[in-house]
């Protein structure tokens, strides 16, 4: 079955296509500029095979890059900084807190700033056949492109698969032109000429393998691969046999044994989120910002989005970490749903006191308040509804900033787990005939 295609959205407004595959620790591989598709991809046989032994132990994504794929085309910055806004749009929509970056080709420069950014959420990096500026045959390239695109792409394929290649290249080529358009490709390719990371190559503390293919002819090589692993501290570089840089292409084997002896046990699996199917029975988590409006209009948008980017982290993360399967996000709070009442709770818990941590050393403090309802609502693309569904969100809007209030039925499906509630008495909620006893979770520990 093709994966869900699924967008995410850049800070600077671009959209950016993506999906998953698998499950466990995830693997981010980014897109080969400006040569990336992923519905296309997923259809031909040999990028497929390369995917699905990627995702057979963890969890691979993948995501087209601005100006190329399924993701928005009509943008006019390709600087390094703007293509790791497309990484981070997908690291904080999947709320990932650690991953392995996979960088090939020409997106070995966007993975090393990355690392170099972020070592705090990149667990390993791996580079493949690294690409690092123009050089003579790109420069060529460079003036085909300018008059001839099929002939350009023609090359481009050759090159890729080894120049003895002949209808898989001609097959690429066609596959090249479906990626971005010839005005975007030059653009993407002269933004590529610029990128130059030998000054961060020593801050990347992420452990790093470089896979690098002996015999291959396009640029950059084995010298540019033996550069980075002595510029990278402590990075391994393995060579590999084989004439294309296409990990595909040749001896796939070797490539994927590795990549998995380098990520080995790259760290536990998270727990799964698991979404309600139609009539089962789950708990409903409603969280958001107390003043988010106020905090606009006191910082502006820019700034306000920054704080409230954390605050959307550190909620992914929790929920990731308990098993709650995020339904949707709603600017400056969510809606969740858990399988058990219990994880629903230790994860209100957990974000209440993750937030107040960070409040501690924070510029601006973030208070959210959480409301828990329990029962049987309607699952339909996607997303739930009925009476659940509406008590929890009623419930919620009660709450304090720093508060945890629940339904009645939440309290007594986790007793005896050891919860400390207090009795907020009977509350009019919108919408209901009559009062809701509502109970308050204390989860803060008393000195």
């Amino acid at each position: 079955m093709e994966p869900r295609i699924q967008y995410a959205k850049t800070a600077d407004g671009v959209s950016i296509a993506f999906w998953t595959l698998g499950r466990g620790v995830p693997v981010v591989e980014m897109p080969t500029l400006p040569w990336s598709h992923i519905q296309l991809e997923w259809q031909d046989p040999d990028y497929r095979r390369w995917y699905e032994r990627l995702a057979e132990k963890r969890k691979l994504v993948r995501y087209d890059g601005r100006g190329a794929g399924l993701s928005d085309r009509n943008v006019a910055d390709y600087s390094i900084d703007a293509h790791m806004l497309d990484l981070q749009a997908v690291v904080e929509r999947l709320g990932m807190q650690r991953f392995v970056l996979v960088g090939s080709f020409t997106a070995a420069p966007i993975a090393i700033a990355y690392a170099a950014r972020h070592p705090e959420a990149v667990s390993h990096l791996v580079l493949w056949c690294a690409w690092g500026g123009q050089e003579a045959r790109s420069q060529a390239l460079g003036a085909l492109l300018q008059g001839d695109w099929e002939l350009y792409t023609e090359a481009v394929a050759h090159a890729a698969y080894g120049w003895s290649a002949g209808e898989e290249a001609h097959r690429w080529a066609a596959y090249l032109r479906e990626c971005a358009a010839p005005e975007a490709t030059r653009a993407i390719r002269n933004a590529l000429a610029e990128f130059d990371v030998t000054a961060v190559l020593s801050q990347v503390r992420s452990p790093t393998m470089i896979l690098q293919r002996r015999q291959i002819a396009a640029a950059p090589g084995l010298e540019f691969a033996t550069g980075l692993a002595s510029g990278i501290p402590d990075a391994r570089l393995a060579l590999l046999e084989g004439v294309s840089i296409l990990p595909w292409v040749g001896d796939m084997e070797a490539a994927w044994a590795a990549i998995d002896e380098f990520l080995g046990d790259s760290g536990p699996a998270p727990v799964q989120a698991e979404r309600v199917a139609a009539g089962g029975v789950c708990t409903i988590l409603f969280s958001d910002v107390e003043g988010s409006t106020a905090l606009t209009q006191r910082l502006g948008d820019a700034k306000a989005r920054e704080v409230l980017r954390t605050h959307e982290r550190i909620t992914r993360e929790a929920l990731r970490a308990h098993g709650g399967a995020e339904v949707k996000a709603m600017g400056d709070g969510f809606m969740a749903s858990f399988p058990s009442a219990m994880r629903a709770l230790e994860c209100a818990v957990a974000l209440q006191k993750t937030f107040a941590a960070n409040n501690e050393t924070a510029g601006e403090t973030i208070k959210v308040r959480i409301g828990l309802n329990a029962g049987e609502p309607i699952a339909e693309d996607e997303d739930l509804f009925g009476t659940a569904v509406i008590l929890a969100a009623r419930i919620a809007a009660q709450a304090q900033g720093g508060q945890i209030l629940t339904s009645d039925v939440v309290r007594q499906l986790v007793a005896g787990k050891g919860f400390l509630f207090a009795d907020r008495g009977e509350v009019a909620l919108r919408g209901y005939a009559g009062p809701v006893r509502l109970y308050e979770v204390r989860w803060e520990e008393k000195g």
